[in-house]
């Protein structure tokens, strides 16, 4: 099969013209160099609550306004090392037991008062409540309840042992600590303002899809951050990012795989390149619940059709690596290869025995850069089998809606989604969107296995890394002989950074600017 001949140049011109936008805002010619830390947001805010927000700059920004009881280090460092934060001793009693205690100067904006382990139970089982379907519950799956001790101790029960508790819910955003007295006085949820918060920062100002300003907690008695104001300025597209870095509008922003190449050849000036191995999976969800697709022998035709080879070459300029499931290199349980390499030839004797010879696929995705590139090279590939793929894009507001049952009967009826999460430091975290309860939810490939289920259930109870490796690798399998999944990439992260600056990146990509320093 011939190369599609796309890449990312078609693109820069609508890059230039949303950085001209950009600069026109007030007060936006030059970062602010000293006490003012001013860096990318990718998204606006909705809702900041742990219980229900949606991820990007919400979770940025709830690591401002909140605390945990511990917090996960610069992923460079270590992914899945953690420091106490929000809890001055945090210890493993036994395997279903963790004890706490909270930091005696923890205390609530306006007149909540201490920070108590009656809030940290409110908390916890808030999210885990099957009554207020959060979609982050599944990270409490293991948890039984919160025993209250004393007024800032208490103890974690857990129904089973969990290999990842400490990594993958305690310190991340649905481990971010609530006033019970002030959110239930808020009518027991909220969306972009706080009714207490508990972090270093507050929010001082907010001027929506422009830029977002926090402010310094008084009652704030912790470490104090070396940055005394922080702001995000919003841009959502990464080549848009660039420019404004280049414009000194920013000193710190993630990059495009464009960029990157550029970048490698000749650096803004006064600039660090921050350039490794990425979390964030990137695959197509082919729906198994739409008539279309209930044949396995289109779905398998599918995935034999699709060289993931192209999309990295056009739609990240040869810089990122063919995915073989959700869980990166880095992980236990990657698996080495896919089940189902591309073979063009093979893709076209499917279809034919399947007797498809007009199939017309609608492909739904976001409406960033690099999205619509890969979107262009999948509709070229499988035009190339016969296949007729009409590209739909949406901005992330009505995107995020589509495969949401709580939104409409959409999720039934969509047909193939090019779709993106960002990962965390355990494979549990970026398999669990692929179980049955997440149908509606985020599984947007409908994907139904009580397999599945089970080792998802078996992996969290393993302590042994070699078996909870063999059980990452049997999922991943299942979820490709199921025909509702084409891997295609977990992403180069890259960033640039000025000079003097020192940035503290999540595994996840997103960034704890509580930790920001300067060198």
């Amino acid at each position: 099969m011939h190369a599609v001949s796309l890449n990312r140049r078609h693109f820069l011109l609508g890059a230039a013209a949303g950085m001209s936008a950009l600069a026109m805002r007030p007060g936006l010619s030059y970062a602010v160099e000293g006490d003012t830390l001013v860096v990318r947001g990718a998204s606006d805010i909705e809702v900041l609550d742990p219980a229900f927000q949606n991820g990007l700059l919400e979770e940025e920004i709830g690591r401002c306004l909140f605390v945990s009881l511990n917090r996960l280090d610069d992923v460079r460092s270590g992914a899945a090392n953690w420091t106490l934060y929000g809890a001055s001793e945090l210890n493993q009693k036994s395997p279903t037991e963790i004890e706490f205690k909270l930091n005696d100067w923890l205390e609530w904006t306006g007149d909540f008062g201490p920070v108590t382990a009656e809030d940290v139970k409110f908390s916890f089982e808030r999210v885990a409540n099957p009554e207020n379907k959060s979609a982050w519950a599944y990270a409490f799956d293991a948890l039984d309840k919160v025993e209250v001790t004393g007024e800032r101790s208490g103890i974690i029960h857990l129904k089973a042992p969990s290999a990842p508790f400490f990594v993958t819910t305690l310190p991340y955003y649905m481990g971010h600590i609530v006033c019970k007295k002030a959110v239930e006085a808020a009518g027991g949820k909220f969306t972009t303002e706080a009714p207490a918060t508990a972090g270093p920062y507050i929010i001082e100002k907010w001027v929506p899809k422009q830029n977002i300003t926090l402010a310094p907690n008084p009652k704030w008695k912790g470490p104090a951050p070396t940055f005394p104001k922080v702001r995000f300025e919003i841009v959502t597209d990464d080549d848009s990012a660039a420019l404004a870095y280049e414009s000194k509008s920013l000193q710190y922003t993630k990059i495009s795989l464009n960029t990157l190449a550029n970048y490698r050849e000749k650096l803004p000036a006064d600039t660090e390149l921050i350039e490794m191995n990425g979390n964030r999976f990137v695959w197509l969800a082919i729906n198994l619940g739409n008539p279309k697709f209930a044949d396995e022998k289109v779905r398998r035709a599918l995935q034999y059709a699709l060289d993931v080879n192209q999309i990295m070459d056009g739609s990240y300029s040869g810089l990122a690596a063919p995915a073989t499931g959700v869980v990166p290199p880095s992980m236990i349980g990657h698996r080495e290869a896919i089940l189902f390499p591309a073979d063009a030839a093979k893709a076209q004797a499917l279809l034919e025995e399947a007797g498809v010879s007009d199939l017309k696929i609608e492909l739904a995705a976001q409406n960033d850069k690099t999205s619509q590139l890969t979107c262009q090279i999948i509709q070229a590939v499988f035009g190339a089998v016969g296949v007729t793929v009409d590209i739909k894009t949406y901005d992330d507001g009505v995107y995020w809606t589509l495969g949401d049952k709580s939104s409409g009967d959409t999720y039934k009826t969509l047909e193939m989604v090019l779709m993106s999460f960002a990962g965390g430091v355990d494979p549990s975290e970026n398999l669990t969107w692929f179980r049955p309860s997440q149908i509606g939810v985020y599984n947007w490939s409908q994907f139904d296995s009580p397999e599945f289920e089970q080792l998802y259930l078996d992996g969290m109870k393993e302590t042994d890394k070699d078996k909870r490796s063999v059980i990452y690798k049997k999922m991943q399998d299942i979820m490709e002989q199921s025909g509702g999944f084409i891997f295609l990439t977990h992403e180069t992260f890259a960033a640039v950074v000025r000079k003097g600056l020192k940035p503290c990146i999540m595994a996840d990509g997103y960034l704890d600017v509580t930790r920001f320093g300067k060198s």
